[in-house]
């Protein structure tokens, strides 16, 4: 059954914590709600405490008063389960649903996600609320989504208890059936860790030295799958009782610690919340590979952002504001890149609590605050947008993302090098993709990837031969295939393939590393291309390469001459072996030549300040132009488009040459075979 968010146009809004307020307040929020075109809010994420203050006994009528104000200002609802945190009466009667730590210590209450997710007391609980909320409101036609617990794994992405043991240990048998399975699996005869039954299994706590590595994968594996099962355990009965109600819970980005791709499966909408640095000013790129996830998760699939801040959060050692059109911009980048909405932590700034100096729509100073201002304008230029929504983004790359490696990557004291991760590979490649001007999908193995002309694999430390097949078959049919360092080199288990790397991945690449060549830390190597040197760090390999050409050499030290990046033609496409982490300048360099090699279309005028994406509906795309940079630029738009969105604020108007200010966005609609074009210098320079 397809269930999709019932909303006129793009949502707006954010979490709106009313318990934290008088009822007089109330009736002005909604005033001024309506006035910012708020048409979405998100309730009761921390209400547990307040809806059974008492243990069996419910208490709906404040929340009854709140839907029902929502509902009468035209305002649709996002009702959160409230199950994200225990209240306080449940932790001291059953003291044993709090987390542990692996070296044994016992989390308090007095924060949120005070709960182990393991816990069969917890969970017998929070079902019981789950349940009592469905009832009451399912039918209830100001509620659109359910929105279960809040940010699965934030606080406590792992617990070492005694029912996390008991919880691990169920899992184990139904994985391997056996324990001589389980002994084989784990490599067992090393170091004499032999088991003779499941119950002497402890999960991975703080130990005398090195712990077993394909222990802390399948912890890992455990872990991730022990809360997407507390999750899925809500959405049953939340569509036992409302089947037509689409689910959601919100992603925290790119997070390590838990398999997003497996959550989306559970789930009808993916949401993120999304925060930004506005100190780094690379962060708008890290933010696009993010989004580039949300959509992935669901195959393309708008998806909601569910929490951003209107300046500046709460929560790191440095809180800086957003600059004055720093907001708009991160809002339509989330919108270029798929999003069906927009949405805010929180509506009204909070007097209390951790999260008191967190920015609001509504700060401090009411309707005089800044982010007001600036959240009310960007409300009346969505109602502008309509049309956008459902359109999907175009993509002619993807990433190849898999949590099993992000996992074996991440075990402690096993590898030559404990600097090298996933996440950093794939936003060092995003980046140079960026830069270039080209959108990149994040996709998982068994995907279709056949729309994309390059499939980018910064790592696969972990690669099975299912996965080898696929990229064998994606190349042989004309994609290319570009694998990064450090790659084939174990399989599911964490045994290192027979022969070494790159393992299954051999014959599709035509290499053969003998040997990882790790860099110190503060160390640098370089490698020629095409004539340049460019910097490598962190790892590079001694590389032979008997069935591929040799594209770049390394040179000096150890590994001179011998090949650092080589390609191999395969059936109609060509695989391409990056043997080592390269710096910005070298990457972007190899990643312009395969593009350009693959037939990539790289758009004039991008950069690393300037960011352009088209969404797609049948014959109308719809072209984002987003100017991050201290400088206005001109675009040139197509004469039959229409500008939806321009400069500084909405501009309904024609095409022609656009100018687009310093912080400024462009949108455009126009037809498919037509093109938006940020002016280049080039471009100046030859006009004159």
């Amino acid at each position: 059954m397809t269930r999709t968010l019932e909303l006129d146009g793009i949502a707006f809004g954010g979490d709106y914590n009313p318990e934290q307020w008088p009822r007089e307040v109330w009736e002005e929020d909604i005033r001024l709600m309506r006035q910012a075109g708020v048409n979405f809010i998100t309730v009761s994420v921390f209400s547990w405490p307040l809806l059974e203050p008492v243990e069996g006994c419910f208490d709906f009528g404040w929340l009854d008063d709140v839907i029902e104000l929502l509902h009468g200002a035209g305002i649709a609802v996002d009702l959160a389960t409230a199950t994200a945190t225990p209240p306080a009466w449940l932790i001291r009667k059953y003291p044993q649903i709090l987390p542990v730590t692996a070296d044994g210590t016992h989390l308090e209450f007095g924060s949120r996600q005070a709960y182990c997710f393991s816990s069969p007391i917890f969970r017998r609980y929070a079902l019981r609320l789950t349940r009592a909320m469905a009832e009451r409101y399912g039918k209830h036609p100001a509620v659109r989504l359910w929105h279960v617990s809040n940010e699965y794994g934030d606080h406590v992405p792992r617990c070492w208890c005694d029912a996390s043991a008991v919880h691990f240990r169920t899992w184990l048998r139904t994985k391997y059936r056996s324990i001589d399975a389980l002994n084989e699996a784990w490599g067992t005869s090393c170091w004499g860790q032999h088991y003779l039954d499941f119950e002497s299994i402890e999960p991975p706590r703080e130990s005398t030295g090195p712990i077993n590595s394909t222990q802390h994968l399948d912890f890992e594996r455990f872990s991730s799958a022990a809360m997407l099962e507390l999750f899925t355990s809500e959405v049953e009965v939340l569509r036992e009782v409302t089947p037509e109600l689409p689910v959601t819970t919100n992603f925290m980005s790119i997070l390590r610690e838990l398999d997003y791709f497996a959550f989306a499966d559970a789930e009808d909408i993916v949401t993120d919340d999304a925060y930004p640095d506005p100190a780094d000013p690379g962060a708008h790129i890290d933010a696009s590979l993010n989004y580039a996830l949300m959509r992935g998760a669901k195959g393309g699939a708008p998806w909601l952002l569910l929490e951003q801040s209107a300046s500046a959060v709460s929560w790191r050692d440095v809180n800086v504001p957003k600059a004055p059109g720093v907001m708009r911009l991160d809002s339509y980048q989330a919108l270029a890149h798929g999003a069906d909405g927009i949405m805010y932590f929180q509506w009204r700034a909070a007097k209390f609590g951790p999260e008191k100096f967190h920015a609001a729509i509504l700060g401090h100073r009411g309707e005089a605050s800044r982010t007001f201002q600036e959240c009310s304008l960007l409300g009346a230029e969505l109602r502008q947008l309509g049309a956008l929504k459902g359109s999907r983004v175009e993509a002619h790359v993807a990433m190849l993302c898999d949590w099993d490696n992000m996992w074996a990557l991440a075990a402690p004291d096993s590898l030559p090098t404990n600097r090298l991760s996933w996440i950093g590979q794939a936003r060092d490649w995003h980046r140079a993709s960026f830069t270039l001007g080209a959108t990149v999908d994040l996709v998982r193995a068994g995907a279709d990837w056949s729309a994309y002309r390059v499939l980018l694999v910064p790592n696969i430390y972990l690669a099975t031969p299912g996965l080898a097949a696929q990229l064998d078959d994606y190349a042989a049919a004309g994609g290319t295939v570009v694998v990064g360092a450090f790659s084939g080199v174990v399989d599911e288990n964490d045994h290192v393939h027979p022969g070494g790397a790159p393992g299954p991945l051999r014959g599709l690449l035509g290499v053969e590393v003998d040997e990882v060549w790790p860099l110190p830390d503060g160390e640098s190597g370089q490698l020629r291309l095409d004539g340049a040197l460019h910097a490598v760090h962190t790892v590079s390999e001694w590389l032979d390469a008997p069935g591929a050409r040799t594209v770049a050499s390394y040179s000096g030290g150890e590994l001179d001459g011998r090949p650092a990046v080589t390609v191999r033609d395969h059936g109609r496409g060509a695989a391409w072996y990056v043997s080592a982490c390269l710096a910005d300048a070298g990457l972007r360099e190899l990643v312009r030549r395969i593009f350009v090699e693959a037939g990539v279309p790289l758009r004039d005028g991008a950069g690393p300040d300037v960011e352009v994406v088209v969404r797609r509906s049948g014959d109308t795309s719809f072209t984002f132009v987003l100017n991050r940079s201290t400088a206005a630029l001109d675009v040139s738009v197509p004469a039959r488009a229409s500008i939806l969105v321009g400069g500084d604020g909405p501009a309904p108007g024609a095409g022609g040459l656009q100018p687009l200010p310093a912080r400024g966005v462009l949108v455009v609609r126009h037809d498919r075979a037509d093109t938006v074009r940020v002016v280049s210098e080039s471009d100046r320079l030859q006009a004159v």
